[in-house]
Formats: structure tokens, C-alpha cells, sequence
């Protein structure tokens, strides 16, 4: 009796871990549908926001789950990619290249990274979540958020060697999923044999020699065929020298990159009850751009070239910054004054005109989230 109740606890005990290993295969051999199906609930998510104001928890909830999902996904396709015994088709971006490095090398940078990124697709659920309980909770909710995120940064910082962030920090998806299925079909014994016919058009054999030569490419795809055999110096760099580390003015910089949305939440905090007040703005605005100026100045002084000298990376990261200071027209004191008056005027033009009032709906849809909520403009 007691063997039988030892042997049905451990088979329930083992029943979780089952079905994670049955929903990884499954996910390894249909990772195409599985795509499709995530950009599609991805893109019902992006029309959804304002359109049922009752419910909008609900539809960050349905937005967040698919975003989890997805980068759990990410980590089941990843293990497989390094599983497959297929070639991969085109070699790593250099973001993919250092997040892996850093990930594979350092648990606790891939833990943080982890967390960071989950934050990040959850942070507006806290909100509004906080949001129904008050003005006062929503904002304590948000600077804790900000705070926890900067914190994370700030040891990344540390863990790298005092190299700067890249956005996001996890590896992002690089698989083909195409070529996951057919390694899962080849591994299964269901591969098709190549025809005689297909095997002379991509190799083509010397008659004295015996040597093989590979099929040439298409006449009209020729460029593109040799820019992929050639080696740009980023490519041929060990991934953590893809960035610089900085010190210094450098360091400074990316420390108030870091703790600005904090200083700026807590601004907002102390303003929240006048939402057109410049000062929060402009001290975000301020730290911000000062810090961007500042990495400029130190990578000037210090490289080679200065800012010729940038890395790939480095150079992506650095406009991915600039792009980002354009969600200031989003956000407080600007939105409140000028962009808010500028969008009303744009829908009020685009209303009863076909095609252009579905897009006219889509922003002020949008604007209920601006209007309502911090995180939506958040950048970082």
C-alpha cells in the first residue's frame, strides 16, 4: 500500500514536467505556426487598446501573456537551434552575438537581463492595476518599477565591465523556423532523399580531377550573394569587444542614462497634481540629453577616430537613443500643452473620411493610453 501511494505521488509529481517537455517538442516542431499565431495575437493587441475602456486590464493581461510567452518561446527555440545539427543560414546580428556571450558566460547577468525584460512587458498591468486603487498608489508603483529596473541596469553595468547597455538585453529570436522543422523531420527519419537531378544542380564535379564545385548563385542575386561571404571587422571581433568599455565621463554618462526615468518619475510624482508643469520635463529631458552628449564628448576623446570609430553595435545603440528622445513629445508637460491639441486636431480632420477615419479611431484610441498612463511613452 505504501509503495503503490509512493509511486502515484511521484507519477503526479512528474506529470508538470512531462508536459513541459511535450509542449518544448511541440513548439521545436510547429515553430512556424507558432510564429504566425504570435504575431497575430501580437497584432490583435495593438488594436485593441482604448477600444474597450471597461476592460482594459484585460487586454494588457491578453498583451503581456503573449509578449511572456514569446520569450519563453525564444529561450525552448534557442536550445534547439544549439541542438540542431542543421547549419544556420545566416550568421548572428552583433546584438545577438554580445547578449549571447554575456548570457552564456554570467547566470546572474542572464537572470537580471531575465527580469529586466519581464518588467518591461508587464509594467503597464502594474499600473493600471495600481491605477484603480488611486493617484497615490499608481505613482508609488511606478517610481518602485523604475527603481527596481535602474537597479538591475546599474549591476549589468557592473557585470559587464562597465560596458554600456544595449536594448533589450536578452538575445533576441534568430531562427529561422523553417529550418528547426526540417532538422526535427530529418532527426524523425522523415528526411526526402535528395533527387539525382537536384544533386548535379548544386554540385557540379570535375571530370579529371573528381573534385566537387558548388552551384553558382543567381544571375540576378549575385551582389547580395558576395556582401554574405565577406567579413566586416565587427564580425571577426570576440563578442565583448563589440563594445567599448567606458570609464570616466563615459561611466558618469551611462550612470544618469540609467537613472533618469527614476529622477523623472519621481519628478512626476511631486507634480502630479499639475500635469502641465515644465519642471518634471525638463529635468528629464535635461539628464537625458546631457548624458547622450556626454558618451558623444568621452568617445571623441578617447577612441580612434572618434566617432568613426563606434563599433556596428555601438553606432545601433547610440540612434537607437536618438530615436528615443523623440517619445519626449509624448510625454508630461509637452503632451499636456502642445502634442494633445496637435492630435486632437489631426483626428477632427481625418473623422468621416473614408479610410483615413479608421486611422483617425486607431489614435485616439492610442491617446487614451497616453492620456491615461505613464508607461506607454516609457522608453526604457
Amino acid at each position: 500500500m505504501y509503495k503503490q501511494a509512493t509511486q502515484r505521488t511521484s507519477d503526479v509529481l512528474s506529470q508538470p514536467t512531462r508536459w513541459l517537455g511535450m509542449y518544448s517538442e511541440f513548439i521545436t516542431k510547429n515553430s512556424s505556426a507558432v510564429s504566425q499565431i504570435e504575431s497575430a495575437l501580437r497584432s490583435l493587441t495593438y488594436i485593441i487598446p482604448g477600444r474597450f475602456r471597461e476592460s482594459e486590464i484585460a487586454s494588457e493581461s491578453l498583451h503581456s501573456g503573449v509578449q511572456l510567452l514569446s520569450l519563453y518561446h525564444d529561450s525552448l527555440l534557442a536550445k534547439a537551434m544549439a541542438r540542431s545539427p542543421a547549419p544556420k543560414q545566416q550568421p548572428p546580428t552583433p546584438h545577438h552575438r554580445y547578449t549571447k556571450f554575456w548570457t552564456d558566460r554570467s547566470p546572474t547577468y542572464k537572470r537580471l537581463a531575465l527580469l529586466l525584460q519581464m518588467i518591461q512587458y508587464t509594467e503597464l498591468l502594474w499600473e493600471m492595476s495600481a491605477k484603480r486603487k488611486g493617484e497615490k498608489t499608481r505613482w508609488r508603483v511606478i517610481v518602485m518599477l523604475e527603481a527596481v529596473k535602474a537597479l538591475c541596469r546599474l549591476i549589468l553595468l557592473r557585470l559587464t565591465n562597465s560596458r554600456p547597455l544595449v536594448s533589450p538585453p536578452l538575445p533576441q529570436r534568430e531562427v529561422d523556423p523553417s529550418t528547426l522543422e526540417e532538422a526535427s523531420a530529418s532527426s524523425n527519419g522523415m528526411d526526402t532523399p535528395p533527387t539525382e537531378s537536384a544533386v548535379e544542380a548544386e554540385n557540379w564535379t570535375m571530370p579529371r580531377t573528381g573534385l566537387s564545385m558548388p552551384s553558382l548563385p543567381n544571375s540576378s542575386d549575385i551582389s547580395s550573394y558576395l556582401l554574405s561571404k565577406v567579413l566586416t571587422a565587427d564580425d571577426i571581433k570576440p563578442p565583448k569587444a563589440l563594445l567599448h568599455r567606458v570609464s570616466g565621463k563615459g561611466e558618469l554618462a551611462e550612470v544618469l542614462y540609467i537613472l533618469r526615468p527614476v529622477i523623472y518619475a519621481m519628478a512626476m510624482q511631486r507634480f502630479s497634481g499639475d500635469r502641465k508643469s515644465w519642471t518634471p520635463w525638463l529635468v528629464g529631458l535635461s539628464i537625458e540629453y546631457g548624458a547622450r552628449q556626454l558618451a558623444k564628448k568621452d568617445f571623441q576623446e578617447r577612441l580612434a577616430g572618434g566617432l568613426r570609430g563606434l563599433t556596428g553595435l555601438e553606432k545601433e545603440e547610440l540612434r537607437k537613443r536618438g530615436w528615443a528622445l523623440g517619445w519626449w513629445m509624448m510625454r508630461g508637460a509637452f503632451y499636456e500643452n502642445i502634442t494633445k491639441a496637435w492630435i486632437h486636431g489631426v483626428t477632427r480632420k481625418l473623422r468621416n473620411k473614408p479610410i483615413l477615419d479608421i486611422v483617425g479611431g486607431v489614435i485616439e484610441d492610442y491617446e487614451f493610453l497616453w492620456d491615461q498612463y505613464y508607461f506607454p511613452t516609457a522608453t526604457m
